[in-house]
């Protein structure tokens, strides 16, 4: 009766981090300043069952191994090892990790239908509006002809895509460098990232407002 309820307990446990929510840490410095490294999320996954992502949401996804058609052929990972890889403890075991079982942290910055450009900052323009984006401090560097070592993009965004990079424009493997194309699906998006709990000095809802849109007035504010 005790292994029985412990894998009763066990299976609740993964199909709610499977279907509803999970937590995740932050393991690298793509997002910062916003985002520390080994900060702790949550991130739900019902929102997207219902409507399309949107510009200025953060969202975690399967790594471009997965589905890039350049990287994907390299990296070929069934659902069984992916789950163990992801499994506390089990994903230290030497030679078990692989690529294409990874998770990714970006924003949204452009979503089906925008025409999108990338300056080599990593300034971002949308349906030839510029994007506020006050949680970008780190832009690319350029030199006096305005040439940096970032890609630049001048594009539309595809029916059932999204373009993601990180808020560290200067230091972010995002669409802008994927071999296989600029433009991540909407299927291989796992959820929305949209609640920090760790560290508690900065917990809280994370800045998902549209960088396209003014900001709205707090609640009860009168407007000006």
């Amino acid at each position: 009766m005790f292994w029985r309820g412990v894998l009763i307990t066990l299976g609740v446990a993964l199909g709610v981090r499977q279907t509803v929510v999970e937590a995740r840490y932050i393991p690298s410095g793509s997002m910062l300043p916003g985002l520390q490294l080994q900060d702790r999320l949550l991130v739900e996954k019902l929102t997207y069952r219902s409507r399309p992502p949107q510009r200025g949401e953060i969202v975690v996804f399967h790594a471009p191994h997965h589905f890039d058609p350049v990287l994907k052929p390299n990296h070929q990972a069934g659902p069984l090892r992916c789950l163990l890889v992801n499994l506390p403890l089990v994903n230290l075991v030497p030679g078990l990790q692989e690529p294409a079982c990874d998770a990714y942290i970006k924003r949204v910055v452009a979503v089906a239908g925008d025409q999108v450009v990338i300056n080599p900052r990593g300034e971002v323009m949308v349906n030839g509006q510029r994007l506020k984006e006050p949680y970008v401090t780190n832009y690319c560097p350029v030199d006096d002809q305005g040439m940096g070592p970032c890609r630049t993009l001048n594009a539309t965004v595809p029916p059932g895509h999204v373009l993601v990079l990180g808020d560290n424009r200067g230091n972010s493997w995002d669409g802008r460098f994927w071999p296989g194309g600029a433009f991540l699906p909407d299927s291989e998006i796992i959820g929305r990232a949209f609640w920090r709990f760790w560290p508690l000095g900065t917990a809280g809802e994370l800045n998902s407002n549209d960088p396209l849109k003014p900001a709205q007035p707090a609640s009860g504010a009168a407007p000006g």
